[in-house]
Protein backbone atom coordinates (compact mmCIF):
# COMPACT_ATOMS: atom_id res chain seq x y z
CA UNK A 1 0.00 0.00 0.00
CA UNK A 2 1.40 3.39 -1.02
CA UNK A 3 0.90 6.30 1.32
CA UNK A 4 1.50 9.89 0.41
CA UNK A 5 1.40 12.04 -2.68
CA UNK A 6 3.97 11.39 -5.47
CA UNK A 7 4.98 15.07 -5.38
CA UNK A 8 6.10 14.61 -1.75
CA UNK A 9 8.72 12.04 -2.71
CA UNK A 10 12.28 13.14 -3.51
CA UNK A 11 13.25 13.14 -7.17
CA UNK A 12 16.12 10.83 -8.12
CA UNK A 13 18.79 12.79 -9.97
CA UNK A 14 21.14 11.17 -12.49
CA UNK A 15 24.67 10.43 -11.31
CA UNK A 16 27.29 12.85 -12.65
CA UNK A 17 29.32 11.42 -15.51
CA UNK A 18 26.52 9.23 -16.86
CA UNK A 19 24.65 9.70 -20.14
CA UNK A 20 21.48 10.43 -18.15
CA UNK A 21 23.24 13.30 -16.37
CA UNK A 22 24.43 14.74 -19.69
CA UNK A 23 20.92 14.48 -21.13
CA UNK A 24 19.44 16.19 -18.07
CA UNK A 25 22.03 18.98 -18.28
CA UNK A 26 21.25 19.45 -21.98
CA UNK A 27 17.54 19.85 -21.19
CA UNK A 28 18.11 22.48 -18.53
CA UNK A 29 20.84 24.52 -20.23
CA UNK A 30 21.70 24.67 -23.95
CA UNK A 31 25.26 25.76 -23.10
CA UNK A 32 25.70 22.71 -20.87
CA UNK A 33 25.02 20.45 -23.84
CA UNK A 34 28.35 21.44 -25.36
CA UNK A 35 30.31 20.16 -22.35
CA UNK A 36 30.07 16.41 -21.90
CA UNK A 37 31.61 14.43 -19.03
CA UNK A 38 34.01 11.73 -20.17
CA UNK A 39 32.44 8.32 -19.62
CA UNK A 40 34.33 6.06 -17.27
CA UNK A 41 36.82 8.70 -16.17
CA UNK A 42 38.16 8.49 -12.64
CA UNK A 43 38.08 12.26 -12.31
CA UNK A 44 34.54 13.65 -12.25
CA UNK A 45 35.82 17.02 -13.50
CA UNK A 46 37.20 15.57 -16.76
CA UNK A 47 35.14 16.99 -19.60
CA UNK A 48 35.13 17.08 -23.39
CA UNK A 49 34.38 20.36 -25.16
CA UNK A 50 32.36 19.86 -28.36
CA UNK A 51 32.72 22.25 -31.27
CA UNK A 52 29.71 24.23 -32.41
CA UNK A 53 29.53 22.00 -35.50
CA UNK A 54 29.41 18.83 -33.40
CA UNK A 55 26.79 20.38 -31.11
CA UNK A 56 24.66 21.30 -34.12
CA UNK A 57 24.95 17.79 -35.56
CA UNK A 58 24.05 16.19 -32.24
CA UNK A 59 21.08 18.50 -31.73
CA UNK A 60 19.67 17.60 -35.15
CA UNK A 61 20.10 21.10 -36.53
CA UNK A 62 19.06 21.53 -40.11
CA UNK A 63 21.42 22.49 -42.86
CA UNK A 64 20.53 24.74 -45.76
CA UNK A 65 22.29 22.26 -48.07
CA UNK A 66 19.42 19.72 -47.91
CA UNK A 67 17.13 19.84 -50.93
CA UNK A 68 14.03 17.66 -50.44
CA UNK A 69 12.89 18.11 -54.06
CA UNK A 70 16.22 16.85 -55.39
CA UNK A 71 16.07 13.82 -53.08
CA UNK A 72 12.55 13.04 -54.30
CA UNK A 73 13.62 13.35 -57.94
CA UNK A 74 16.63 11.10 -57.41
CA UNK A 75 14.55 8.52 -55.55
CA UNK A 76 12.00 8.45 -58.35
CA UNK A 77 14.63 8.13 -61.08
CA UNK A 78 16.34 5.27 -59.21
CA UNK A 79 12.98 3.54 -58.69
CA UNK A 80 12.12 3.98 -62.39
CA UNK A 81 15.53 2.75 -63.52
CA UNK A 82 16.27 6.00 -65.34
CA UNK A 83 19.09 7.24 -63.06
CA UNK A 84 22.34 7.62 -64.99
CA UNK A 85 25.70 7.52 -63.23
CA UNK A 86 28.22 10.05 -64.52
CA UNK A 87 31.65 8.51 -63.79
CA UNK A 88 33.53 11.64 -64.93
CA UNK A 89 31.76 13.80 -62.35
CA UNK A 90 32.40 11.24 -59.61
CA UNK A 91 36.09 11.03 -60.54
CA UNK A 92 36.44 14.83 -60.64
CA UNK A 93 34.89 15.21 -57.18
CA UNK A 94 37.04 12.41 -55.72
CA UNK A 95 40.18 14.09 -57.06
CA UNK A 96 39.06 17.50 -55.75
CA UNK A 97 38.36 16.04 -52.30
CA UNK A 98 41.76 14.30 -52.24
CA UNK A 99 43.51 17.53 -53.24
CA UNK A 100 41.66 19.43 -50.50
CA UNK A 101 42.67 16.86 -47.87
CA UNK A 102 46.28 16.91 -49.01
CA UNK A 103 46.43 20.73 -48.93
CA UNK A 104 45.02 20.73 -45.38
CA UNK A 105 47.54 18.09 -44.28
CA UNK A 106 50.46 20.13 -45.64
CA UNK A 107 49.34 23.20 -43.75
Amino acid sequence: MKIGHPADKPVALPVAGTPAAAAEAAKTSPAAAAVVPVAGSADASAQVQLSSTASTLLSGGTSSEFNADKVTQLSESIANGTYKVNPETIADKLIANAQELLSKARG
